[in-house]
């Protein structure tokens, strides 16, 4: 159900950068309704419950926008668009929002990084190839899993793996950074050999700047509608994961064990983990003048 709703602000302040000091996001709730999602906790404040099926549309949010890019305090820091929710879900496709957005970061020549599980983002390419020639931009995709059959069992409603690898070799055809977000990894489920390999084998052919791999977090909401899930498609590995899930992390002797994995085929692929690097490397080819970060 869709549900329309007005912001006070569209850019949140980040207590810490990360390295994006801003956080906007156009929509709460998400209909890809991955089973891992971290975001569900965030409905409490609108005291709803169905994360996956409330949608709300914040509809003023381009006018708030342009209020706070206009502002003389303004100092073009970045902006994470969809740190929460992804603005390419499937309501973008009736809202059309984003245009709206890109075309304000275009006009104040604000630095973003974009997100998504989707490849609606192609419809936009236009407008984030010509803010990525002025300023700073990073689109990635969030990929967990090769395997179509667990993708659709873990996130039902988001486009195939393969279309997103597609869309980021497209923009990298643009002068914007391309990231992959490679997590959560899911223990016992999309943590083996031939995932991870495959993942950055690809990641590699579509020669992204950098792949951020990422354990599975389990806190609030997200560990019940995780374990319901498990208890439902994977019983065999409900105990196992109760076991490595004590707490919201895994165990330490699990990530070392995993991330000695991760860096090895890293390493294989001559792929960076580095969020920050490509950021860099870009933010020399733009003068003071066209963007000031911090």
């Amino acid at each position: 159900m869709y549900k329309e709703i007005i912001c006070s602000e569209a850019c949140n302040k980040l207590k810490r950068k990360i390295p994006y000091s801003w956080d906007l996001n156009i929509y709460r709730g998400c209909k890809h309704g991955c089973k891992y999602c971290y975001a569900i906790y965030s409905h409490q404040y609108l005291e709803a419950e169905e994360y996956f099926d409330d949608i709300y549309i914040k509809t003023n949010i381009v006018e708030q926008l342009e209020r706070q890019l206009n502002s003389p305090s303004w100092k073009r820091e970045i902006v994470n668009i969809g740190g929460i929710t992804d603005s390419y879900q499937p309501v973008e496709k009736v809202y059309k929002l984003m245009p709206d957005i890109l075309r304000l970061m275009i006009k104040y020549k604000t630095p973003c990084i974009i997100s998504t599980k989707s490849d609606l983002i192609l419809r936009d390419y236009d407008l984030i190839d010509e803010l990525s020639r002025i300023t700073y931009v990073n689109v990635a995709a969030t990929i967990t899993c090769i395997n179509e059959n667990i993708r659709k069992k873990i996130e039902p409603n988001a486009v195939p793996t393969i279309d997103r690898f597609k869309m980021l070799k497209e923009f990298n055809k643009t002068n914007a950074s391309t990231g992959l977000h490679f997590m959560p990894i899911i223990p016992y489920i999309t943590d083996g050999f031939e995932n991870v390999d495959l993942i950055y084998n690809q990641a590699a052919h579509c020669k992204v700047d950098y792949v951020l791999p990422g354990v599975l977090y389990l806190r609030g909401k997200t560990r019940k509608v995780f374990f319901d899930f498990i208890r439902q498609e994977y019983p065999n590995l409900y105990e196992p994961l109760q076991t490595l899930y004590k707490k919201g992390g895994a165990g330490k002797e699990y990530k070392d064990e995993l991330y000695a994995m991760v860096n090895q085929i890293k390493e294989k692929y001559n792929l960076s983990s580095s969020y920050s690097k490509p950021l860099k490397e870009k933010l020399r080819n733009y003068t003071n003048e066209q963007l000031t970060l911090f």
